[in-house]
Protein backbone atom coordinates (compact mmCIF):
# COMPACT_ATOMS: atom_id res chain seq x y z
CA UNK A 1 0.00 0.00 0.00
CA UNK A 2 2.07 3.26 -1.66
CA UNK A 3 -0.66 5.52 0.58
CA UNK A 4 -0.32 4.10 3.74
CA UNK A 5 -0.61 7.82 5.21
CA UNK A 6 -3.24 8.87 3.57
CA UNK A 7 -5.49 5.13 4.21
CA UNK A 8 -4.40 6.28 8.18
CA UNK A 9 -5.48 9.63 7.84
CA UNK A 10 -8.81 8.99 6.18
CA UNK A 11 -9.19 6.21 8.73
CA UNK A 12 -9.63 3.55 5.98
CA UNK A 13 -6.84 1.42 7.67
CA UNK A 14 -5.76 1.42 11.44
CA UNK A 15 -2.45 1.02 13.76
CA UNK A 16 -1.40 -1.79 15.82
CA UNK A 17 0.95 -1.47 18.52
CA UNK A 18 2.57 -4.41 20.05
CA UNK A 19 3.63 -4.12 23.58
CA UNK A 20 1.92 -2.20 25.68
CA UNK A 21 4.66 -0.99 28.00
CA UNK A 22 6.76 2.29 29.11
CA UNK A 23 7.15 2.50 24.87
CA UNK A 24 4.27 1.75 23.39
CA UNK A 25 1.52 2.59 25.62
CA UNK A 26 2.12 6.41 24.85
CA UNK A 27 2.75 5.58 21.42
CA UNK A 28 -0.68 4.23 21.20
CA UNK A 29 -2.32 7.09 22.68
CA UNK A 30 -0.80 9.70 20.75
CA UNK A 31 -1.34 8.04 17.16
CA UNK A 32 -4.74 7.36 18.43
CA UNK A 33 -5.30 11.83 18.70
CA UNK A 34 -5.20 11.39 14.62
CA UNK A 35 -5.74 8.07 13.48
CA UNK A 36 -7.70 4.61 14.90
CA UNK A 37 -5.39 2.53 16.95
CA UNK A 38 -5.19 -0.66 18.27
CA UNK A 39 -3.20 -1.29 21.46
CA UNK A 40 -2.80 -5.10 21.88
CA UNK A 41 -0.85 -6.75 24.83
CA UNK A 42 -0.59 -10.27 25.64
CA UNK A 43 -1.00 -9.19 29.69
CA UNK A 44 -5.22 -9.81 29.98
CA UNK A 45 -4.67 -7.92 33.35
CA UNK A 46 -2.72 -5.03 31.67
CA UNK A 47 -5.15 -4.62 29.02
CA UNK A 48 -8.25 -4.74 31.09
CA UNK A 49 -7.25 -2.30 33.29
CA UNK A 50 -5.66 0.01 30.23
CA UNK A 51 -9.46 -0.32 28.55
CA UNK A 52 -10.73 0.80 32.18
CA UNK A 53 -8.34 3.73 32.06
CA UNK A 54 -9.63 4.60 28.20
CA UNK A 55 -13.20 5.12 29.94
CA UNK A 56 -12.07 7.45 31.71
CA UNK A 57 -9.86 9.41 29.09
CA UNK A 58 -12.52 8.94 26.53
CA UNK A 59 -9.94 7.80 24.18
CA UNK A 60 -10.82 6.27 21.08
CA UNK A 61 -8.42 3.40 21.10
CA UNK A 62 -8.97 -0.03 21.20
CA UNK A 63 -7.17 -2.26 23.54
CA UNK A 64 -7.34 -5.80 23.62
CA UNK A 65 -4.97 -8.99 24.35
CA UNK A 66 -7.12 -10.90 21.21
CA UNK A 67 -4.73 -11.77 18.61
CA UNK A 68 -7.94 -11.79 16.21
CA UNK A 69 -8.46 -8.22 16.61
CA UNK A 70 -4.81 -7.48 14.43
CA UNK A 71 -6.86 -8.54 11.12
CA UNK A 72 -8.26 -5.18 11.36
CA UNK A 73 -5.03 -3.21 11.47
CA UNK A 74 -2.24 -2.55 8.23
CA UNK A 75 0.21 -1.13 10.40
CA UNK A 76 1.92 -2.76 12.70
CA UNK A 77 4.49 -1.38 15.52
CA UNK A 78 6.18 -3.47 17.52
CA UNK A 79 7.84 -2.41 21.11
CA UNK A 80 8.28 -5.44 23.11
CA UNK A 81 11.28 -5.75 25.36
CA UNK A 82 14.24 -7.07 24.42
CA UNK A 83 16.16 -7.97 27.37
CA UNK A 84 19.65 -10.26 28.17
CA UNK A 85 19.57 -13.53 30.07
CA UNK A 86 21.26 -14.29 33.47
CA UNK A 87 24.28 -14.74 31.03
CA UNK A 88 24.09 -11.76 29.19
CA UNK A 89 23.13 -13.02 26.25
CA UNK A 90 20.33 -11.23 24.09
CA UNK A 91 16.71 -12.94 24.85
CA UNK A 92 14.75 -12.27 21.65
CA UNK A 93 12.27 -14.48 22.70
CA UNK A 94 9.38 -11.41 23.48
CA UNK A 95 10.21 -10.28 20.00
CA UNK A 96 10.22 -13.29 18.02
CA UNK A 97 6.80 -14.07 19.70
CA UNK A 98 5.96 -10.71 18.76
CA UNK A 99 6.92 -11.28 15.01
CA UNK A 100 4.67 -14.39 14.68
CA UNK A 101 1.79 -12.93 16.09
CA UNK A 102 2.29 -9.96 13.73
CA UNK A 103 3.02 -12.21 10.91
CA UNK A 104 -0.29 -13.92 11.53
CA UNK A 105 -2.27 -11.02 11.02
CA UNK A 106 -0.19 -9.42 7.94
CA UNK A 107 -2.23 -8.82 5.01
CA UNK A 108 -1.31 -7.53 1.25
CA UNK A 109 0.18 -3.56 1.62
CA UNK A 110 0.74 -3.61 5.09
CA UNK A 111 3.37 -2.30 7.21
CA UNK A 112 5.66 -3.58 10.27
CA UNK A 113 7.96 -1.02 12.02
CA UNK A 114 9.95 -2.43 14.93
CA UNK A 115 11.30 -0.20 17.81
CA UNK A 116 12.36 -2.80 19.73
CA UNK A 117 16.21 -2.12 20.75
CA UNK A 118 18.19 -5.14 19.50
CA UNK A 119 21.36 -5.35 17.37
CA UNK A 120 22.08 -4.42 13.95
CA UNK A 121 21.20 -7.05 11.09
CA UNK A 122 18.24 -8.54 13.79
CA UNK A 123 15.03 -6.96 11.50
CA UNK A 124 15.77 -8.06 8.56
CA UNK A 125 17.58 -11.18 9.25
CA UNK A 126 15.52 -12.54 12.60
CA UNK A 127 12.44 -10.77 12.29
CA UNK A 128 12.06 -10.53 8.73
CA UNK A 129 12.11 -14.89 8.32
CA UNK A 130 9.38 -15.22 11.14
CA UNK A 131 7.03 -12.43 9.33
CA UNK A 132 7.32 -14.49 6.02
CA UNK A 133 7.43 -17.65 7.34
CA UNK A 134 3.57 -16.92 9.67
CA UNK A 135 2.23 -14.58 6.84
CA UNK A 136 3.23 -16.51 3.93
CA UNK A 137 4.03 -13.34 2.14
CA UNK A 138 7.55 -11.69 1.01
CA UNK A 139 9.35 -8.30 1.42
CA UNK A 140 8.82 -5.57 -1.24
CA UNK A 141 5.78 -7.37 -3.29
CA UNK A 142 2.98 -8.06 -0.20
CA UNK A 143 4.60 -5.49 2.53
CA UNK A 144 6.93 -2.87 3.70
CA UNK A 145 9.12 -3.11 6.82
CA UNK A 146 10.88 -0.75 8.58
CA UNK A 147 12.69 0.26 12.14
CA UNK A 148 12.28 3.22 13.85
CA UNK A 149 14.45 3.02 17.88
CA UNK A 150 12.46 4.38 20.46
CA UNK A 151 13.83 7.04 22.40
CA UNK A 152 11.77 7.00 25.33
CA UNK A 153 13.43 8.30 28.65
CA UNK A 154 11.31 7.70 31.19
CA UNK A 155 10.15 10.39 33.88
CA UNK A 156 11.66 12.66 31.60
CA UNK A 157 8.98 15.56 31.04
CA UNK A 158 10.97 17.69 28.96
CA UNK A 159 12.53 15.20 26.01
CA UNK A 160 9.11 13.24 25.52
CA UNK A 161 7.88 11.70 22.31
CA UNK A 162 6.90 14.85 20.54
CA UNK A 163 9.65 16.95 21.49
CA UNK A 164 12.75 14.24 20.04
CA UNK A 165 13.93 13.45 17.04
CA UNK A 166 12.81 10.51 15.81
CA UNK A 167 14.86 7.98 13.41
CA UNK A 168 12.93 6.19 11.21
CA UNK A 169 14.16 3.35 8.25
CA UNK A 170 12.46 1.57 5.48
CA UNK A 171 13.44 -1.62 3.50
CA UNK A 172 13.23 0.54 0.56
CA UNK A 173 12.24 3.99 -0.61
CA UNK A 174 8.44 4.13 -0.76
CA UNK A 175 8.49 2.44 2.50
CA UNK A 176 10.87 5.45 3.98
CA UNK A 177 8.41 7.86 2.72
CA UNK A 178 5.38 6.57 4.22
CA UNK A 179 7.12 5.45 7.69
CA UNK A 180 8.16 8.57 7.89
CA UNK A 181 4.81 10.50 7.24
CA UNK A 182 3.13 8.50 9.36
CA UNK A 183 5.47 9.31 12.48
CA UNK A 184 5.22 12.90 11.37
CA UNK A 185 1.94 12.97 12.70
CA UNK A 186 2.57 12.35 16.14
CA UNK A 187 6.70 13.74 16.56
CA UNK A 188 6.50 17.74 16.86
CA UNK A 189 10.41 17.51 16.34
CA UNK A 190 10.33 15.74 13.11
CA UNK A 191 12.21 12.33 11.36
CA UNK A 192 16.07 11.49 10.91
CA UNK A 193 15.81 9.42 7.65
CA UNK A 194 18.60 6.77 8.32
CA UNK A 195 19.70 5.38 4.99
CA UNK A 196 19.29 1.88 6.19
CA UNK A 197 17.24 -0.31 9.01
CA UNK A 198 20.84 -1.27 9.85
CA UNK A 199 22.03 2.12 10.79
CA UNK A 200 18.91 3.32 12.61
CA UNK A 201 19.38 -0.41 14.60
CA UNK A 202 23.04 0.65 15.18
CA UNK A 203 22.51 4.59 15.97
CA UNK A 204 20.04 2.96 19.14
CA UNK A 205 22.90 0.80 20.45
CA UNK A 206 25.69 3.59 19.98
CA UNK A 207 23.52 6.05 21.67
CA UNK A 208 23.22 3.94 24.82
CA UNK A 209 26.83 2.15 24.40
CA UNK A 210 28.50 5.33 24.50
CA UNK A 211 26.33 6.62 27.99
CA UNK A 212 27.44 3.15 29.05
CA UNK A 213 31.37 3.75 28.39
CA UNK A 214 31.18 7.40 30.00
CA UNK A 215 29.94 6.56 32.52
CA UNK A 216 32.06 3.62 32.96
CA UNK A 217 34.89 5.67 33.09
CA UNK A 218 33.76 8.22 35.65
CA UNK A 219 33.19 5.18 37.78
CA UNK A 220 36.50 4.14 37.30
CA UNK A 221 38.06 7.17 38.30
CA UNK A 222 35.51 6.84 41.33
CA UNK A 223 37.46 3.97 42.31
CA UNK A 224 41.14 6.14 41.66
CA UNK A 225 40.07 8.93 43.75
CA UNK A 226 38.56 6.92 46.65
CA UNK A 227 42.32 5.52 46.96
CA UNK A 228 43.23 8.70 46.94
CA UNK A 229 40.57 10.10 49.42
CA UNK A 230 39.69 12.74 46.71
CA UNK A 231 35.64 13.18 46.57
CA UNK A 232 34.84 12.35 42.71
CA UNK A 233 31.88 14.91 42.68
CA UNK A 234 34.13 17.77 43.32
CA UNK A 235 36.61 16.72 40.78
CA UNK A 236 34.09 16.40 38.21
CA UNK A 237 32.42 20.08 38.60
CA UNK A 238 36.68 21.43 38.68
CA UNK A 239 37.31 19.76 35.44
CA UNK A 240 33.66 20.78 34.07
CA UNK A 241 35.09 24.34 33.95
CA UNK A 242 36.58 23.69 30.98
CA UNK A 243 33.95 24.35 27.46
CA UNK A 244 34.51 21.14 26.48
CA UNK A 245 34.35 18.56 29.25
CA UNK A 246 31.61 16.72 29.28
CA UNK A 247 30.15 16.04 32.50
CA UNK A 248 29.05 12.57 32.85
CA UNK A 249 28.91 11.23 36.64
CA UNK A 250 29.58 7.98 38.05
CA UNK A 251 27.04 6.06 39.41
CA UNK A 252 25.09 2.01 39.38
CA UNK A 253 24.49 1.77 35.57
CA UNK A 254 20.40 0.08 35.66
CA UNK A 255 17.68 -0.09 33.70
CA UNK A 256 16.28 -1.36 30.26
CA UNK A 257 18.46 0.30 27.89
CA UNK A 258 22.24 1.30 28.93
CA UNK A 259 22.96 -1.49 31.14
CA UNK A 260 21.90 -4.17 28.26
CA UNK A 261 21.90 -2.60 24.75
CA UNK A 262 25.91 -2.65 24.69
CA UNK A 263 25.40 -6.10 25.27
CA UNK A 264 23.52 -6.46 22.03
CA UNK A 265 26.32 -4.97 20.48
CA UNK A 266 29.20 -7.47 21.68
CA UNK A 267 26.62 -10.46 20.87
CA UNK A 268 26.78 -9.81 17.57
CA UNK A 269 30.15 -8.57 17.32
CA UNK A 270 30.93 -12.09 18.61
CA UNK A 271 29.17 -13.71 15.81
CA UNK A 272 31.31 -11.89 13.14
CA UNK A 273 34.55 -13.10 15.01
CA UNK A 274 35.46 -10.14 17.09
CA UNK A 275 35.42 -10.06 20.64
CA UNK A 276 34.98 -6.31 22.33
CA UNK A 277 37.45 -4.74 24.54
CA UNK A 278 36.49 -1.61 24.98
CA UNK A 279 32.53 -1.88 25.22
CA UNK A 280 33.17 -4.95 27.50
CA UNK A 281 35.73 -3.53 30.02
CA UNK A 282 32.92 -0.94 30.67
CA UNK A 283 30.70 -3.31 30.68
CA UNK A 284 32.52 -5.33 33.88
CA UNK A 285 33.35 -1.74 35.40
CA UNK A 286 29.39 -0.94 35.67
CA UNK A 287 28.17 -4.36 36.51
CA UNK A 288 31.18 -4.76 39.32
CA UNK A 289 29.90 -1.48 40.72
CA UNK A 290 27.10 -2.82 43.07
CA UNK A 291 29.01 -5.26 44.29
CA UNK A 292 31.97 -2.34 45.09
CA UNK A 293 29.48 -0.35 47.31
CA UNK A 294 28.58 -3.57 49.03
CA UNK A 295 32.01 -4.09 49.70
CA UNK A 296 32.55 -0.32 51.22
CA UNK A 297 29.71 -0.31 53.53
CA UNK A 298 30.36 -3.98 54.89
CA UNK A 299 33.68 -2.77 55.74
CA UNK A 300 32.37 -0.27 57.41
CA UNK A 301 29.64 -1.71 59.55
CA UNK A 302 31.49 -4.65 60.71
CA UNK A 303 34.22 -1.92 62.17
CA UNK A 304 31.30 -0.93 64.54
CA UNK A 305 28.96 -3.56 65.20
CA UNK A 306 28.62 -7.17 65.22
CA UNK A 307 24.73 -7.23 64.69
CA UNK A 308 24.65 -4.29 61.55
CA UNK A 309 21.81 -2.82 60.39
CA UNK A 310 22.03 -1.14 57.05
CA UNK A 311 18.71 1.25 55.35
CA UNK A 312 18.58 1.42 51.67
CA UNK A 313 16.47 4.33 50.23
CA UNK A 314 15.55 3.74 46.93
CA UNK A 315 15.21 0.69 44.43
CA UNK A 316 14.07 2.12 41.00
CA UNK A 317 16.59 1.77 38.51
CA UNK A 318 16.55 5.99 38.44
CA UNK A 319 14.71 9.18 40.02
CA UNK A 320 10.75 9.71 40.44
CA UNK A 321 10.08 6.62 38.85
CA UNK A 322 8.87 3.54 39.34
CA UNK A 323 10.12 1.13 36.93
CA UNK A 324 12.40 -1.46 39.24
CA UNK A 325 14.14 -3.12 36.17
CA UNK A 326 17.27 -4.38 36.29
CA UNK A 327 18.06 -2.35 38.94
CA UNK A 328 21.26 -2.56 40.53
CA UNK A 329 21.06 -1.74 44.26
CA UNK A 330 19.50 -4.85 43.81
CA UNK A 331 22.80 -6.77 43.88
CA UNK A 332 24.47 -4.52 46.89
CA UNK A 333 21.58 -5.78 48.52
CA UNK A 334 22.04 -9.63 48.01
CA UNK A 335 25.72 -9.01 48.75
CA UNK A 336 25.12 -7.83 52.66
CA UNK A 337 22.63 -10.49 53.17
CA UNK A 338 24.98 -12.82 52.06
CA UNK A 339 26.69 -11.41 55.13
CA UNK A 340 24.15 -11.76 57.31
CA UNK A 341 23.72 -7.90 57.12
CA UNK A 342 19.98 -6.92 58.27
CA UNK A 343 18.63 -4.82 55.26
CA UNK A 344 15.43 -2.71 54.89
CA UNK A 345 14.87 -1.18 51.66
CA UNK A 346 12.26 1.38 51.12
CA UNK A 347 11.26 3.03 47.91
CA UNK A 348 8.39 5.91 47.60
CA UNK A 349 7.73 5.62 44.14
CA UNK A 350 8.41 1.44 43.82
CA UNK A 351 5.75 -0.92 44.01
CA UNK A 352 6.31 -3.25 46.83
CA UNK A 353 4.26 -6.55 44.35
CA UNK A 354 6.50 -5.66 41.91
CA UNK A 355 10.04 -6.13 44.00
CA UNK A 356 8.90 -8.64 45.39
CA UNK A 357 8.06 -10.72 42.41
CA UNK A 358 11.29 -9.57 40.68
CA UNK A 359 13.76 -9.55 43.18
CA UNK A 360 12.08 -11.71 46.34
CA UNK A 361 12.43 -8.38 48.52
CA UNK A 362 10.06 -7.03 50.65
CA UNK A 363 9.81 -2.97 50.85
CA UNK A 364 9.33 -1.70 54.28
CA UNK A 365 9.13 1.38 56.10
CA UNK A 366 11.69 2.77 58.78
CA UNK A 367 10.70 1.38 61.88
CA UNK A 368 11.13 3.82 65.11
CA UNK A 369 12.54 1.54 67.39
CA UNK A 370 15.24 1.17 64.69
CA UNK A 371 19.00 2.69 64.52
CA UNK A 372 21.26 1.80 61.20
CA UNK A 373 24.63 1.55 61.14
CA UNK A 374 24.58 2.40 57.00
CA UNK A 375 21.79 4.47 55.25
CA UNK A 376 21.94 3.96 51.70
CA UNK A 377 20.67 6.56 48.89
CA UNK A 378 20.94 5.37 45.68
CA UNK A 379 18.66 7.96 43.70
CA UNK A 380 17.51 11.19 43.67
CA UNK A 381 13.87 10.73 44.64
CA UNK A 382 12.53 13.94 45.00
CA UNK A 383 11.14 13.31 48.54
CA UNK A 384 14.72 12.37 49.60
CA UNK A 385 15.65 16.12 48.48
CA UNK A 386 14.28 17.47 51.55
CA UNK A 387 16.34 14.84 53.93
CA UNK A 388 19.21 16.64 56.36
CA UNK A 389 22.17 16.01 59.06
CA UNK A 390 19.35 15.92 61.43
CA UNK A 391 17.41 13.40 59.75
CA UNK A 392 20.55 10.97 59.27
CA UNK A 393 21.47 11.70 62.63
CA UNK A 394 17.87 10.62 64.10
CA UNK A 395 17.60 7.10 62.40
CA UNK A 396 21.55 5.71 62.62
CA UNK A 397 23.83 5.07 65.39
CA UNK A 398 26.79 7.47 66.21
CA UNK A 399 29.32 5.38 64.14
CA UNK A 400 27.26 5.30 60.93
CA UNK A 401 28.00 5.67 57.40
CA UNK A 402 25.80 7.90 55.17
CA UNK A 403 26.01 6.49 51.67
CA UNK A 404 24.99 9.13 48.83
CA UNK A 405 25.81 7.55 45.32
CA UNK A 406 24.34 10.58 43.96
CA UNK A 407 26.29 12.56 45.72
CA UNK A 408 22.96 14.94 46.07
CA UNK A 409 23.81 15.26 50.44
CA UNK A 410 27.47 16.51 49.56
CA UNK A 411 28.96 19.04 52.08
CA UNK A 412 25.68 18.80 54.14
CA UNK A 413 26.59 15.53 56.34
CA UNK A 414 28.58 16.13 59.13
CA UNK A 415 27.46 14.36 62.26
CA UNK A 416 27.98 10.96 60.70
CA UNK A 417 30.45 9.80 58.47
CA UNK A 418 30.02 10.33 54.53
CA UNK A 419 30.95 8.71 50.92
CA UNK A 420 29.62 8.98 47.91
CA UNK A 421 31.01 7.51 44.64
Amino acid sequence: MANMYEALVNKKASLAVIGLGYVGLPLAYAFAERINVIGFDINRQHVEDLQQQAKTKKAEIVFTNDTAMLSNAKFFIITVPTPVDRYNIPDLKPLMSASETVGKALTKGSYVVYESTTYPGCTEEDCLPVLEKYSGLHLAEDFKLGYSPERINPGDQQHTLQTVVKVVSGSDDTALQEISKVYELVVKAGVYKAPSIKVAEASKIVENTQRDLNIALMNELSLIFDRMGLNTYEVIEAAGSKWNFLKFHPGLVGGHCIGVDPYYLTYKAASLGYDSRVIAASRYINDDMARYVARKIITHVFRHSGNPRVLVKGVTFKENVHDIRNSKIVDTVKELLLFHIEVDVEDPFAKAADVYREYGLQLSEHAADKKYDAVVITVPHAPYLQLDDAYFASITNEEALVVDLKGIYRNNITSRKYWSL
